[in-house]
């Protein structure tokens, strides 16, 4: 196939804001976890599949079971399964506790909602 670009799990992308190594992004409709550091508008590498822990909402009933959808607060750039006014990314693939830090969620590449 002479039209073949990538596998696509790795992709170059323009950072919406300054980003740390591991860190979500949401750039547009795609949401990536940042390869490396990088400052607000510079280009640089996000996995947009795979799974990964990732800094989560915490408070009371903030919890979620496997399997639950997990969406991508980008006001406060954390993991949430709340699904107003945020983006759905993947899905929790480990059960997280109100009070658990970070979420294991696996990508779905582009949001759907």
């Amino acid at each position: 196939m002479k039209n073949y670009v990538q596998k696509g799990e790795t992709l170059t992308l323009t950072a919406p804001y300054a980003v740390s190594s591991g860190g979500g992004a949401l750039v547009g409709s795609i949401f990536g976890v940042a390869s490396n550091d990088y400052a607000n508008g510079e280009e640089g590498e996000f996995q947009v599949a795979g799974v990964f822990d990732l800094v989560r909402e915490t408070g009371a009933g903030t919890g979620f079971s496997q399997g639950a959808l997990v969406y991508w607060d980008d006001t406060n750039k954390r993991i949430t399964k709340t699904n107003t006014g945020n983006k759905l990314i993947g899905v929790a693939v480990k059960a997280a506790a109100d009070g658990d830090a970070t979420g294991r969620v696996r990508l779905n590449g582009a949001f759907l909602s």
